[in-house]
């Protein structure tokens, strides 16, 4: 159950990357009163930790109504997880804040989704759907830990930002993503094998 947990906890935390939202987080506040940020950031972690549960509850009943083996999904997430990591090692420049410039508050867009409730966080999520109550009982709490760490980082990320600054929280992404390739890579070994097997 522990092992489940701390590998729900890393494997979240690296696809959802907290530290590299940052800057996507206070520039989408910028527009909202210093007084209610914080509950703007609660609202949205809120938003997408209800988001992720009810996929991971869920999760193998898609699977069914889609037709999916979790062999495939295993792969697919390995290959989907593999993508991200590289985009966090190379960062491509791109104008993800124009969408947050367009309201004075966000909601739900893009701060919940994509931001932190994004396809590959779905998708990883669909991988956490089991029968066994221990493994169920470790999903959930690895997925609300990981939520604690969000608004341990949102409600502090201007001070962070200003502290670290931009080169260290650059490093320090792409270091989270050296470790998401290599768990990323586990994925799809393992599942070739399953499907090896399976032959």
């Amino acid at each position: 159950m522990t092992q489940n947990f701390f590998q729900t906890f890393i494997l979240l935390l690296l696809v959802t990357d907290p530290f590299g939202n940052v800057s996507l987080f206070v520039n989408a506040l910028k527009r909202v009163p210093v007084a209610r940020r914080w509950k703007v950031v609660v609202r949205e972690c809120a938003i997408a930790f209800g988001i992720l549960l009810v996929f991971m509850f869920f999760g193998r009943h898609f699977l069914k109504a889609m037709q999916l083996s979790e062999v495939a999904l295993r792969i697919g997430g390995g290959v989907i997880l593999f993508l991200i990591a590289m985009r966090m090692v190379f960062p491509q420049p791109s104008n993800g804040n124009a969408e947050a410039d367009l309201a004075d508050e966000p909601f739900i867009v893009p701060l919940a989704i994509p931001a932190l409730a994004g396809p590959s966080a779905l998708a990883t999520v669909l991988l956490f759907s089991s029968h066994e109550i221990d493994e169920v009982i470790a999903h959930v709490a690895g997925l609300s830990a990981v939520a604690m760490v969000w608004l341990a980082v949102f409600l502090s990320a201007e001070r962070l930002q200003r502290a670290l600054g931009p080169r260290v929280m650059t490093a320090f992404e792409r270091l989270m993503g050296l470790i998401l390739t290599a768990m990323a890579i586990e994925m799809l070994l393992a599942g070739i094998r399953a499907f090896l097997k399976s032959i």
